[in-house]
């Protein structure tokens, strides 16, 4: 939910750069896009503007430094702004997440009510993202080992007073939960309706505090509610003292994190192939220690990112 990013300012003025550039029109005025796999000297790596899209370009731009690119940085934290400028060679790679961008496409070619794409299939989601994204001008890489999906946290004590550690076990607890999470939770399928049908838990009422915000995890906290909604990556649920219970049954989309590129411009082998050396270390627990150096040690996202990567010896 909190990768959809209402445009700020920067997205405005991006969105200017983007006027002064030279590009195609977009694919719903050009027909489909067959430009051969390229490999262009200069690359421009969009960022969508928060924590971890930013330590993602920021690796990214770094390896294809040290591939032999010239790099630079955009951040565009929109999705409708810089999704386009994809397309258009205006920048050349972004960090996406396999489900969300799966079904982001879908109803941009379908229409808002077309049926989603994205699903908890790894294998099945990537088939449906690089069909929707091919005729783009864009291919979508492999997947990491990473994955930013959405998670259910309870606190520690709580799990270790009814012997629980998936939801399932909760569901099995028949006991009654209220949930903090966003106002939305009532009806997404992943949120409230589907903790219901698919694990049987017996959600009382959900709090409206937000997703993984800090008053929602303090309410857990407290034991005002009983359950948060957050993310895999989320770093700090060790400060409240709250547990991820474990997705079992596999309601979540396949949010693994995913370099797309231009194909024209980023798709050759080169791109590729340093890009996938990130793809081969980095864990959902990697992302979410990095996360926290930048939101809770004030440290830079090109700082966190450059020692990362010389810590797993991809950079020199």
């Amino acid at each position: 939910m909190r990768r959809r990013l209402p445009a700020p300012v920067a997205a405005v003025v991006a969105l200017l750069l983007f006027a002064g550039c030279s590009g195609g029109p977009s694919l719903e005025n050009r027909g489909e896009v067959t430009a051969p796999p390229g490999d262009s000297h200069h690359l421009v790596v969009g960022s969508a503007g928060f924590t971890e899209s930013d330590l993602l370009a920021q690796m990214y731009a770094q390896l294809l430094d040290h591939a032999g690119y010239k790099t630079s940085l955009l951040t565009v934290a929109n999705r409708e702004l810089y999704e386009p400028a994809l397309e258009s060679g205006q920048i050349d790679v972004v960090p996406e997440y396999a489900a969300t961008f799966a079904d982001w496409l879908n109803a941009k070619a379908n229409g808002p009510d077309a049926p989603p794409v994205g699903s908890p299939d790894l294998a099945a989601t990537m088939t449906a993202l690089r069909r929707l994204a091919a005729p783009r001008g864009l291919t979508v890489l492999p997947p990491g080992r990473a994955v930013d999906q959405n998670a259910f946290a309870v606190s520690a004590s709580y799990a270790r007073e009814h012997h629980l550690r998936t939801l399932s076990d909760l569901g099995r607890s028949g006991l009654k939960v209220r949930l903090a999470a966003g106002d939305e939770c009532v009806q997404r399928p992943y949120c409230e309706p589907g903790l219901k049908k698919t694990y049987g838990i017996d959600i009382t009422a959900v709090d409206p505090k937000g997703v993984g915000t800090t008053p929602a995890k303090k309410a857990v906290q407290s034991g005002q509610d009983q359950m948060v909604l957050t993310t895999t990556t989320d770093a700090t649920l060790s400060q409240f003292g709250l547990v991820i219970l474990a997705d079992d049954k596999h309601l979540q989309n396949a949010d693994y994190v995913v370099p797309v590129v231009n194909r024209s411009r980023a798709g050759g082998p080169g791109p590729t192939a340093a890009l996938d050396r990130l793809n081969k270390v980095l864990t959902t627990a990697d992302l979410a220690s990095l996360g926290e150096q930048v939101d809770s040690w004030r440290r830079l996202a090109q700082d966190v990112a450059r020692a990362y990567l010389k810590e797993k010896k991809l950079i020199g």
